[in-house]
């Protein structure tokens, strides 16, 4: 499939608040709020079902052990993703989530410090724009596993004016830049189907590749199937080696 072929069979979406920063500094700022006065996490984007899915594919196709994958969680918000793999034996010092909001991980920080799990790395950083550092202990041919749960939706929806392409086209470029050789992708969407997902993923410059989907519970509706959300997975080669 060509770069051409992608971009026309995807529709852009128009501008929306969902896709500003100020949006969700707003929506942060309220959760630490909460959190500081009974303890609610916040909220869990696209639910617990998802999430428990997602925590189950990693842990199937990049086990924590017995050598424990780094992990990049893009779009972290309250960092529950990131809480997940802890809880299912991913050594924390593993796991680094960042937001371009700062008050994302102010929060993720302090849920971090509630759960004795501080070692998770969380940063502010729009990868649009910025490289996420890696962590001390891992090596510097980038990240074994990138997780998006909803932020590539968000990405889409917002409006940059100083990049001379569409952030949906950019953005699989970046992050197909920050894994290794062989790593992988899991992406969540309630934007784009899976089909959409793949044309705009799987692109010479991004190296992505398809390698699974997770199932979710089907909806029907006017003769048609199909599910809320889509999860795509996708893994990182070289142009020579899959040629």
């Amino acid at each position: 499939m060509t770069d051409t072929d992608a971009s026309s069979s995807v529709v852009d979406f128009n501008p929306s608040r969902l896709g500003t920063k100020e949006h969700w500094d707003e929506v942060y700022q309220r959760e630490i709020g909460t959190f500081q006065e009974i303890a609610d996490e916040g909220e869990v984007w696209f639910g617990e079902d998802v999430l428990e899915k997602m925590v189950e594919w990693a842990i199937e196709n990049a086990p924590p052990a017995p050598i424990a994958p780094f992990v990049l969680d893009i779009g972290t918000g309250n960092g529950v993703t990131l809480f997940g793999l802890a809880d299912a034996g991913y050594p924390p010092d593993h796991l680094c989530g960042v937001d371009y909001s700062d008050r994302s991980v102010e929060l993720a920080r302090a849920i971090a410090e509630h759960r004795e799990v501080p070692e998770i790395t969380f940063k502010q950083c729009d990868i649009l724009f910025n490289v996420p550092t890696p962590l001390e202990v891992m090596d510097e041919n980038g990240w074994d596993l990138i997780l998006d749960k909803g932020t590539f939706d968000a990405v889409s929806l917002g409006q940059y004016e100083q990049l001379e392409e569409p952030a949906s086209r950019l953005y699989p470029v970046k992050v197909g830049a920050l894994l290794k050789e062989g790593g992988l992708l899991l992406i969540t969407s309630c934007n784009f189907t899976e089909q959409e997902i793949r044309n705009l993923f799987e692109t010479p410059a991004s190296g992505l590749h398809f390698h699974s989907r997770v199932k979710h519970r089907s909806f029907s509706f006017g003769g048609q199937t199909g599910t809320v959300v889509s999860t795509t997975a996708f893994f990182k080669t070289t142009a020579s080696s899959s040629s």
